[in-house]
């Protein structure tokens, strides 16, 4: 569990992250939603501490990583998988060698474990065939994958992932959906997704936030998301003509339900 009390930071007397308030379950696809500059990125930074809040605390497990040593800080970034906006891979090094990085950097396993613990994540992201290919060799989809699996390969209690979909096709973000949401139930973790796509927190959202200028606006469910009265959030759910139809014919069904009843 994550849990956030007052965050607030600024850049240069400008406001970024303004009293910021949020608990991320384990177990659970949290999504961060917002418009571009709304102050996402930013707050996802200050959670794996690439940004350092002007107050605050983020607790991971009751300890406040913001009063934490650097032993203790490395301790914990231990547990933390991230997967960046582009993937991040090395083109020097084979799928595999990219995956078993974090390993040889923080494991004590030896070798043969290591290249054991790379493989099965690489198995579980659907990627075995395509250990010994370079990131130039692959589609963006793959390298998607093959930065999930490095990800995982410390088998993290805490995942991270910032706009995951960007750059795929629609289908390709399904999957790459599904997986982020499998992999956080079957390894029980916390996991933490930044993204602008509202097909990606209908379908994996546990739960949503919406930033707005900085603001931790609205939080709830998935379902809650398309029936609530929030203005800045409808704005920003109902930009896509697909999801002002859905609303629409929610709203319809509601009514011919009220109409049978009475």
């Amino acid at each position: 569990m994550i849990v956030v009390k007052n965050l607030i930071k600024e850049f240069e007397g400008r406001m970024v992250l303004d009293d910021i308030s949020t608990t991320f379950d384990r177990g659970a696809v949290n999504m961060i939603i917002g418009k571009s500059g709304s102050g996402k990125t930013v707050f996802l930074k200050c959670l794996i501490g690439l940004i350092k809040p002007s107050s605050g605390a983020i607790l991971y497990d009751n300890e406040n990583f913001l009063s934490m040593k650097s032993k203790e800080v490395k301790q914990l970034r231990r547990y933390m998988g991230v997967l960046f906006q582009g993937s991040a891979l090395f083109d020097s090094k084979t799928v595999l060698e990219n995956v078993m990085f974090p390993l040889d950097m923080f494991s004590r396993k030896n070798k043969r474990e290591r290249q054991k613990r790379a493989e099965f994540c690489l198995e579980r992201v659907n990627l075995s065939d395509a250990i010994d290919l370079y990131p130039s060799e692959i589609s963006g989809g793959m390298m998607k994958r093959a930065a999930i699996a490095r990800a995982i390969a410390l088998n993290p209690k805490y995942l991270f992932c910032d706009e995951p979909n960007s750059g795929l096709d629609p289908k390709t973000a399904q999957l790459i959906d599904e997986l982020i949401y499998d992999i956080t139930k079957d390894f029980n973790m916390t996991t933490v997704v930044v993204s602008h796509d509202m097909n990606s927190v209908m379908n994996i959202g546990d739960h949503v936030i919406f930033f707005n200028e900085g603001i931790k606006e609205w939080d709830g469910t998935k379902s809650e998301v398309m029936n609530s009265d929030n203005q800045a959030l409808n704005d920003f759910v109902f930009a896509s003509d697909l999801f002002k139809k859905i609303k629409e014919a929610d709203e319809i069904i509601a009514e011919k339900e009220e109409e049978r009843v009475k």
